[in-house]
């Protein structure tokens, strides 16, 4: 049996929240580039819900990283919101092969105190999300 790793690096989204660790648009293309250069697998570009800039730093990774022959996956993290999935299936649109990851609080705290739900509404909302950011990335591309 053979066996591959795959190397998903997250240095543009989970890098970046690290004290004082702020890159420009310019500098997160720069990264990603740099990054395909070493062949990784998937290039977690970014949270575009998170801010105008964020969002233009995805798509233009998408577009200038993500949208050659050959090129690694490139992946947005969204919350389990509609708006958030949109913004980032929009940032993904000019990459080859896109990764939409979709998140939301499962802890029994978080369902009672932060989004006010029960677990039955959160497992409906996390069908809803996932079906959206599916229909809006098309076939062929990951949901997670």
């Amino acid at each position: 049996m053979t066996r591959t790793i795959r190397v998903f690096d997250t240095t543009l989204r989970d890098g970046e929240q690290t004290p004082g660790a702020a890159l420009t648009v310019d500098e997160k293309v720069t990264v990603a580039k740099q990054l395909a250069r070493l062949r990784v697998d998937v290039i977690e570009a970014g949270f575009p819900a998170a801010s105008p800039g964020e969002a233009e730093a995805v798509r233009r990774i998408a577009a200038e990283v993500g949208a050659a022959k050959g090129s690694p996956a490139i992946a947005a993290l969204a919350r389990c919101v509609p708006a958030d999935v949109t913004v980032a299936a929009a940032a993904l649109d000019p990459a080859r092969r896109k990764q939409l990851h979709v998140f939301i609080a499962t802890s029994d705290i978080h369902i009672t105190h932060k989004l006010r739900a029960t677990r039955e509404d959160v497992l409906e909302r996390i069908r809803s999300c996932v079906a959206q950011a599916r229909e809006m990335v098309g076939p062929g591309h990951q949901v997670e």
